[in-house]
């Protein structure tokens, strides 16, 4: 099943307009912040060059995602981090044994169809009643970002210095639709290496814009 991620420029031409799409998720975000004593979703003001036009910025499946989040349970569990062809008990398994460290992790614990991650800096991510109601647990675009790096090198990635991120799609996908192909690639690890230069560039993205990531 394909998953999209978009990127919300968290514009104030976009923001403070009344027929903003995302002012109630952006309400239940700021709440969930303001409860935990970090600050609100942060709005810019306009600049020439941001506008609040909501775009794609990265296209895997669903099962990729977990092979990632599989590589990095094992690598921050101190596990040999092997390639799979496809997920099987283990994975299950490295849920349960290390639910702990998961549900600290803004890469693993999230909904993968849902759920935004922002711009702003906090440990682990954010859950209540009204995010679990919604799109899941709210995850620190920071946060993300340092998770990505610190698993990239067990897939063979140079977080310094990552390969180029593949294309955007070229048209939003549904959850029935299949992913599109991923580029050539003879790593073992070429699908978690796929899901990570998206996940890479919308969060490198969205922190130099001040963009919010949505899954979709």
């Amino acid at each position: 099943m394909a998953c999209d991620l978009w990127l919300v420029p968290l514009v104030d031409v976009l923001c403070h307009s009344p027929d903003n799409p995302f002012a109630e998720e952006i309400a239940i975000y700021d709440k969930a912040l303001g409860d935990a004593g970090l600050p609100a979703v942060p709005v810019y003001a306009y600049m020439p060059g941001l506008t609040g036009d909501v775009a794609p910025v990265a296209g895997f499946d669903y099962d990729a995602l977990h092979f990632l989040r599989r590589a990095y349970l094992l690598q921050l569990s101190g596990l040999a981090v092997t390639p799979v062809d496809e997920l099987g008990g283990d994975y299950e398994q490295l849920l349960e044994m290390f639910e702990p460290a998961a549900q600290q992790s803004h890469l693993v614990w999230h909904y993968d169809h849902a759920g935004a991650y922002v711009p702003v800096d906090f440990p682990s991510p954010l859950t209540n009643d009204e995010l679990l109601e919604g799109g899941g647990p709210l995850g620190s675009a920071h946060g993300l970002l340092r998770e990505l790096e610190f698993v990239a090198p067990s897939i063979g990635i140079d977080p310094a210095n990552p390969p180029a991120a593949p294309a955007p799609p070229v048209a939003p996908t549904s959850l029935e639709e299949p992913a599109g192909p991923i580029p050539y690639d003879d790593s073992p690890f070429a699908r978690e290496r796929h899901v990570w230069l998206g996940l890479h560039a919308a969060v490198t993205r969205s922190l130099a814009q001040g963009s919010m990531i949505i899954f979709s």
